[in-house]
């Protein structure tokens, strides 16, 4: 059966590309009273139940700060929607108001989870690529925030993604489902799937041999995508598989990164979903809560 798509990849938002050449668009935008724009700290937005806080343009220029604008794409009635990337850290009486993507993300309606990620992961490439990685030099935004140019030689720059593998690992009998604690989940016993970057000359599935070997000391095979989400932690698309591991009495952690692994059945899993179980799992915004709840046949 087909899985779920995870909630940072259930946006209904138009992104609109062919829009981004036209060097006039922010401008125009900017000075359009239709156009919607949400203020990014970081990984925070301000999040009023299930929404983002939307604004008008001209309340983000009277906040006056350092600000670099993107073109996000167009909403569902077709008005304009545009981040303001703001470089000075979330501070003040209204601090409580701004919630990261990891926390609220899984939260939110589909057309705005998709407005978040993308506002989060142009915000974050907005703030790490300001100089040209070959000379050095300022690079000045262009194509409405999605591309860089050099202004010493030159050269062009794009968003970055880098490709990470998550794997959901379970029994040959497919009883039972492999997770494992990260060493800074162990204060509030937290277990999750295993995931790690793709190295450079990796396959996806090479990545993934490669990954659980080293965390909790298993073979995998029967590699199984499922689906795939963006996580701006820093830059990174994760593609999600289910595996088997070919010897279950050989899983241990590997004792720095991973500090503990376990088996659970669907029972345990199941009311750990509903807060009632053994672990806490991960957050609704992640993949891995996804994959799992996949593998028990949860909906949720």
């Amino acid at each position: 059966m087909r899985m779920q798509p995870p909630a940072l990849a259930r946006s209904v938002f138009e992104p609109s590309p062919e829009e981004r050449s036209d060097e006039t668009l922010i401008d125009r935008l900017r000075a359009d009273p239709a156009t919607r724009v949400v203020q990014i700290h970081g990984d925070r937005a301000r999040v009023r139940g299930n929404r983002l806080v939307w604004d008008e343009p001209a309340a983000v220029e009277e906040a006056g700060d350092a600000i670099e604008w993107g073109f996000l794409g167009r909403a569902v009635d077709g008005s304009a929607r545009l981040v303001a990337a703001v470089a000075s850290p979330v501070d003040g009486d209204d601090a409580g108001a701004w919630a990261s993507l990891r926390m609220s993300g899984g939260d939110l309606v589909d057309e705005d989870a998709g407005a978040f990620v993308t506002a989060v992961a142009l915000g974050r490439w907005f703030s790490d690529f300001r100089f040209c990685p070959r000379c050095g030099s300022p690079a000045r935004l262009r194509s409405a925030g999605w591309s860089r140019a050099c202004s010493g030689c030159g050269r062009e720059q794009f968003p970055r993604t880098d490709p990470a593998v998550i794997v959901a690992v379970r029994d040959v009998r497919d009883e039972r489902l492999l997770l494992g604690q990260n060493a800074a989940w162990a204060v509030d016993n937290r277990f999750s799937t295993f995931a790690g970057f793709v190295e450079a000359g990796e396959s996806l599935e090479t990545a993934i041999r490669r990954e659980v070997a080293e965390e909790a000391g298993v073979v995998v095979d029967d590699l199984v995508y499922r689906g795939s989400q963006a996580w701006p932690y820093p830059r990174s698309l994760m593609l999600g598989f289910h595996a088997v591991a070919a010897d279950a009495p050989a899983a241990r952690p590997d004792g720095e990164e991973i500090v503990a692994v376990r088996w659970f059945d669907r029972e345990e899993i199941r009311s750990s979903l509903a807060g009632a179980g053994p672990v806490n799992l991960p957050g609704t915004a992640s993949i891995a809560r996804r994959l799992i709840a996949d593998w028990c046949g949860d909906p949720a």
